[in-house]
This record gives C-alpha cells, structure tokens and sequence, in this order.
C-alpha cells in the first residue's frame, strides 16, 4: 500500500530530481523488497558484463589466430565460439537450435575446430541468434557435458568447392564383404582369453572369406598369417608401416562390429582420412602399403559426413557436410602373407630389407627435402632468434629425470646437448665437460653470457668427430623437424657422435598429452601470468582452419580462405599461418593433428635486439588493442606412442635402453653398440 506525503511547494525538488523523487514516494518498498530488487539488478549488471568479456575475447582470440575479424555491425553470418566439431557439438544439434531463429543458408563446422559458422537468410534472422544465443549453455547430446555459446558477427562467410580426396594408390575397400550373419559367426568364434600362435592354419571359419577374396581378385595369394584386435572407443593404432621384411605385399583387413576412420599419410606430408564400414574389407598394396603410414587416432568420435552421401572411402573436408559420429566397439581380422625372402619394393628410404646397404651412405632425404628446410627456416629458425630472450626466461627449472641422466654419467664425461637452447643443462653436473649447439645465434649469445660453451650449427650437421662423446642429450629438438626423414637423420646424428657404450638421451612432444588417467603439465598450468611461455585461453579454445597438409591424427580441414575473406591486416604474422597450410594449435589443449603450428605469444613486444616487432591490428577501441603482444608460431611434429621408438630402431648400431612417458614427452635412452 502506498503512503501520501503532504509536501508544502517550497519543500519540491528542482524538476530534474521529480521523477527520482516519486519514485522514493509511490510507492514506498520495504528494505527487504528493496534488497532483493538491488540484488537482482546486480546480478544482471555482473552477467551483462561476463557475457560481453567472454564476446571481446572471442572476437580478439579469433582476430589474432586465425586474421579473421568480427565486426560490431548486423550481418547475416555469424561465428558460434564453443559450437563446434572440436568441443564436442554435432551438426545436427547446433543446426536444430540455429534453424530456431531463422532460414539458415549454411553451416560450416571446420574439422577438430571449437567454433562454426552461420549465415541467414536475412540480417534480422542473424541479430535474433545473436540475440538468443549469445551466452546460451547447452548440454552436448553425445554426453553429459555443457558448453556455453558464445556469439559475433563476422562480414563474409564463403567457401570454395571441395575436390575430393583421392585414395593412396593400392588402396582398395570393398564394403559388405560377409552379411550380419557371418559376422555375428566369426565375432562370436573369439576366444580373447587365448593369446597364442595358432599351429594348425588359419581358422575354419576364415576360409569362405578368403576363398572370396581370391575368387574377387582382391588378393592374388592366400594368406598365412591373422591378427585379431578389439578397440574399444578412445582407442587407437600408432601411425606406423608394416614390417616390409616380414611380410608380403597384400595385407587385407577385416572391420566387424563398428565402423572407424583410418588416417592414411604419406611422407611428404599427404594425409587422407578413410572410412572404413562395418563388415568392409580393407586391402592394402603397392604404395598404400609399403609407404604410406596408416593409424588410428586414440578418440571416442569421428568426424564424418553428415549428409550419409559417402559411406565408404576417403572423408573429404566440405566443412558444409561434416559432422561426429560416435565410435563403437570394432574387432578387426588382419590377414597377412609371411615373406620368405628379402623385400625387394621400389621404396628403399623406407624398406628395412634395403637399408642396410644404405647405412654407410650420406642419409638420403625425400624430394620434398628443400621444401621441408624453408618451413623449419621459417617456423622454427627465424621464430627462435626472434623470441629468444622471452624464450630463455621461461626456461630455468630443468626437469628431474634429465638431471639424473646427467648426474649418473661418470666423471670426466663428455656430453653434448644438440640443441641447447639457453644452456639450462649445461651446468648441471660440474664433473662433466659439457659442450652445447643450437641453430639459434641469440640462444647461443646467452649461453655465452652465463659462460657456458656453446656455438651455432645445425642437429643435422654437427661438426664434431665421429665417436668423441660419452653422452648426448636431445631436448625438445627433434619434434622440429618436419619430415620422418629429418627425424631419423637427427637420431643418426647423435649416435654418429657417440663412442662404443655411449648414450644418448632424447626428449620430443607427445600427442598424448593424458597418459595413464593423468593430464600432463602441459594441460594442467592453464594460467595466464605474466612470464609463462603462452597466453592461456581457458574458456574459448582456437585454431587455425586451414587445410591440413601435414596433419596425421585427423580429419582434412580446408583452406583458410573458404571460411572468411582474407584479413585485411597487411603484415601479421596470422597471415604466413595462414599461408604455410598447417594447423595452429591451441595452447594447453589436447593435440588433435601430429604436424601443428604451436602460438607463441612475445611479452615485451621485442626481441632479443631491441627491434620492435610488429603487432596485428584488432578492433579499434578495444581494451585487448592496448594488451596485445606479438605472437609467432612453431612448427611441431608431436610424437604418438612408440614411434620415437621405432624411429631409433631402424638403426642396426644402436640398443634401447629405456624408453618413457614424462609430462607429456615421449623419452627413450638408448646405447650405440
């Protein structure tokens, strides 16, 4: 109820204060009901304000990875930050609820990507998602999990016809090749509690399949040799060849229970994802099967097309027609014919048979040798010289396992470190003569500074004799090197250098960043403090859609210019992302392709000689534009489990001595004989 107040005019407020005034007047609230009504208007001002912060930082984010700009006026496209492939959203449950507000011309929703794109039929379509979605949580439909929606508006969104992939040459599969009924037969013949060699042939049950196989031409001898696996969902095969000394030409392979996707790749950096359906055959011959790796990426949901158009084969990249597909149990028959005589294949750099006459030789790169250099000259040699004092300050604490390899050398060691980087172990052990080298001049200037010895030179080409060191240690190095060839030719280098009993010990980034149950350091430190190496984006999750040219571990993207126009900031680092077609991985995330470009974002906005570097431009007025530094990025090849490994047992003069998992790096020490 209201309380009148007999007020004299002399008493009245100036015309400016009446309407505040009435408001103290009629009708009087109680202090409780005014409590609450402030409270609920707080609340409202606090998330109002979330809601913008988590935009800006979507918008920016998006600017400074990928070049795209978001604007600030209406258009028909927008950009979903948390809508996409990578977090876990399907099409068809962020195309319910984007057709909610209105006729959707398109969606894209790149491959492993944390955002998607839509276009409307019309600008007001596009303000009522804006609008409706913008701070929208929503639980995913593939778990119990909730992302929450955060929206912009972005001037274009178009995209180029895909042309699709090709299958590795050899490469063959046949689908439907036994009906249900078979298939529930041979499922229902495992015995999984048996591990043994079968002594008496293949199986009964496997004869009718291989007689069909012969019968089709799909092999042209009969195999000797099965293998039976079980994969579970988030399981998966290290991207791997198989033996060529030990087997024949013509692998075939079985897929019973569920479908999957194989990632096909080539040495040159090829990749081609492959279906493979239930009941499929797969045949692999040729190229396909001596010099392509194949593997399964360790994850619980494919990407697929959505549209169902192609249920066998390779998964092009039309980033309107993808979408996840839950994985199932699948048990794969492997048939292999055991070779009896050396492997004589037209692949050599490859073959185990033929590379013992090559071992004496000066290594033997691929053609796409030259091309591989100007990607580490420009990844990784420019970046390192350019970031090389932010670098070495954030590198101080020298990890355990590798102070204990040093400090159980005897006395009087000589080790070097190939690629030093800023000396950290250099002075770890007084009682060893520690020579370091790295390719950066300026991480080899502050070496000098802290009176380490340390010179320049490439890990592919160290000028020391052969035999003339007791150790070696490889840190966080051979993971730069973009082809497999560079790779092995880093390990031969070391041992070159090592005497009879000397040991090596190397360190490379692991694919696996959650091991055993556990998240690594990597994963865990998503903190953003002044000094740390990366700038940490904890709620909205980045990368740059491009055309995955090197990726192994999953699906093709497309090129960046199918999304967005190109950004129209002249001289940005995003720019030569852009244009060197790898994907930008997003810092303290798990990896989702083996060949990445990692962000590095420079503190000071200098580098090592006081030169500035140049910042890209974001929105104007925005409080991020005064906060932004520099951010260059760093070509990576992150190891999966075991193929470090069985990189370093292609070579016949060395042992594995050990070989472990340390906070997201794959480690192995091994002995050169």
């Amino acid at each position: 109820m209201g309380v009148v107040v007999q007020v004299s005019p002399a008493w009245l407020p100036p015309a400016r204060n009446l309407e505040r005034f009435s408001l103290l007047l009629w009708p009087c609230l109680s202090s409780a009901e005014m409590d609450s009504t402030n409270q609920s208007n707080l609340k409202r001002n606090k998330s109002e304000k979330k809601l913008l912060r988590k935009q800006i930082k979507a918008r920016n984010t998006l600017m400074r990875h990928e070049g795209i700009e978001c604007v600030s006026h209406t258009t028909q496209s927008l950009v979903v930050a948390n809508g996409g492939l990578g977090n876990g959203v399907n099409r068809h449950q962020l195309l319910r609820l984007v057709e909610e507000c209105g006729l959707v011309e398109a969606l894209l929703m790149p491959p492993n990507k944390p955002y998607s794109f839509v276009k409307y039929g019309s600008t007001e379509e596009a303000k009522k998602a804006y609008d409706t979605l913008n701070g929208k949580e929503i639980t995913l439909e593939d778990s119990d999990q909730n992302v929450t929606l955060y929206v912009n508006f972005v001037e274009k969104v178009h995209w180029e016809d895909i042309i699709p992939l090709s299958l590795p040459p050899g490469l063959m599969m046949v689908e439907e090749l036994v009906s249900p009924e078979e298939e529930q037969k041979m499922l229902e013949s495992i015995d999984w509690t048996e591990n043994e060699v079968i002594q008496n042939g293949l199986p009964e049950i496997c004869n009718t399949l291989l007689e069909t196989c012969l019968k089709q031409g799909y092999i042209k001898h009969k195999p000797d040799q099965l293998t039976i696996n079980q994969y579970e969902p988030g399981q998966g095969i290290p991207p791997h060849i198989d033996t060529h000394s030990a087997f024949e030409d013509e692998i075939i392979s079985l897929s019973l229970g569920a479908e999957i996707v194989m990632d096909f790749k080539h040495p040159d950096g090829r990749t081609v994802a492959v279906m493979l359906p239930q009941r499929s055959l797969l045949v692999m011959t040729g190229e396909s099967r001596y010099l392509w790796t194949h593997g399964i990426t360790p994850r619980k949901f494919d990407i697929v097309h959505a549209s169902g158009r192609q249920k066998v084969g390779s998964v092009t990249p039309d980033v309107g027609d993808l979408t996840l597909n839950r994985r199932g149990t699948r048990t794969s028959f492997t048939f292999r014919k055991v070779r009896r005589s050396p492997c004589n294949c037209t692949y050599p750099s490859v073959c185990d048979s033929q590379q013992g006459h090559q071992r004496e030789e000066a290594p033997s790169f691929h053609h796409g040798e030259t091309k591989a250099s100007k990607l580490e000259q420009e990844y990784v040699h420019k970046v390192y010289e350019e970031i090389a004092t932010h670098f070495s300050n954030t590198r101080h604490s020298p990890w355990p396992q590798i102070v204990e390899f040093l400090r159980t050398l005897p006395k009087g060691s000589i080790v070097a470190d190939i690629g030093c980087g800023n000396g950290k172990y250099l002075g770890i052990n007084k009682d060893l003569y520690m020579i370091g080298c790295d390719r950066s001049q300026n991480l080899v200037d502050i070496c000098g500074e802290k009176k380490f010895q340390a010179f320049v030179c490439d890990a592919l080409s160290v000028p020391v004799r052969n035999s003339s060191c007791d150790a070696c240690i490889s840190i966080a190095v051979i993971h730069h090197f973009s082809t497999a060839e560079r790779r092995l030719a880093a390990v031969r280098e070391l041992t070159r250098l090592l005497r009879p009993g000397g040991k090596a010990l190397i360190y490379v980034w692991a694919m696996e960043q959650e091991y055993n149950k556990q998240k690594s350091k990597y994963l865990k430190e998503k903190r953003a403090s002044k000094g740390k190496e990366e700038e940490i984006n904890t709620d909205v999750a980045w990368g740059l859609f491009c055309d995955q040219m090197h990726d192994n571990g999953s699906q093709h993207s497309a090129c960046s210019d199918q999304v967005l126009h190109d950004s129209k900031d002249k001289g940005s680092n995003a720019k030569q992302v852009i244009n060197s077609k790898l994907p930008v991985h997003t810092n303290r995330t798990s990896f989702h392709s083996q060949d990445v470009l990692v962000p590095w974002h420079l503190k000071g906005g200098t580098n090592k000689k006081g030169e500035c570097v140049k910042a890209l431009q974001l929105p104007a007025g925005s409080k991020e534009l005064q906060e932004f530094s520099p951010v260059f990025h760093r070509y990576y090849h992150v190891f999966c489990e075991g193929e470090l490994e069985a990189a370093c047992k292609t070579l016949d003069c060395i042992r594995i001595q050990k070989s472990y998992y340390d906070q997201g790096n794959w480690c192995v020490v091994l002995e050169k004989q």
